[in-house]
């Protein structure tokens, strides 16, 4: 969660894909993390990581490096939370509005809207969507800061509780706070599976 993909929200996502009859495959850019946090002391360690590498802990050793993602050949996308998505994917944790976005990441988000094919974003993700797409509809849950940073970013912040779903249905962007609020692990549990179904159901 300090520097990478928020494993309860990725780990739960996935299992709603699946719950919901749909497959996945897991991509991740093939860059350094920001920094390496010690999980159980919270402090930065004096060590580098590769986000790729990282990645495939979480995905079994079954992912592909971001620049081989193709639009055509998914039904949609979804990023869960966690610091490496204001870290590594952008840097939003540092930056706030003035935050750049991983060039990758960026091109696979405006391929996914020019296709009209439905975006996914947990957590603190759905910051960086906004600094991608500018004036869309989102919500991280109640932060007032990071829902300040998502406005000036020109975004539209929406707040929710637990287990909402905001959805724009213009760019067709789908969001939900997970750990942005006081959550537990059954928390995300709904809120992912709630965000996979109302993206799901747009495809129908």
């Amino acid at each position: 969660m300090f520097d990478g993909a928020e494993i309860h929200e990725a780990t739960l996502s996935l299992l709603a894909i699946k719950k919901l009859g749909a497959d996945y495959q897991i991509f991740a850019p093939d860059i350094d993390q920001h920094h390496v946090i010690n999980h159980y002391t919270g402090k930065e360690m004096k060590e580098s990581r590769n986000v790729l590498v990282e990645s495939a802990r979480i995905a079994r050793g079954k992912i592909k490096p971001l620049d081989q993602f193709n639009e055509k050949d998914f039904d949609a996308l979804l990023f869960p939370g966690g610091f490496g998505a204001a870290k590594n994917l952008s840097d939003v944790a540092f930056k706030g509005p003035d935050a750049e976005v991983d060039e990758e990441v960026e091109r696979a988000v405006k391929e996914m809207l020019a296709a009209k094919k439905p975006i996914g974003a947990l957590c603190i993700a759905p910051a960086f969507i906004a600094k991608i797409l500018g004036d869309v509809k989102v919500t991280i849950g109640q932060d007032e800061e990071t829902a300040q940073a998502i406005e000036a970013m020109g975004g539209t912040h929406i707040t929710t509780d637990h287990g909402d779903v905001v959805i724009d249905d213009e760019k067709l962007v789908f969001s939900t706070p997970c750990y942005m609020l006081d959550a537990d692990i059954t928390h995300i549990w709904t809120g992912a599976y709630n965000t996979v179904e109302a993206m799901m159901q747009f495809m129908e």
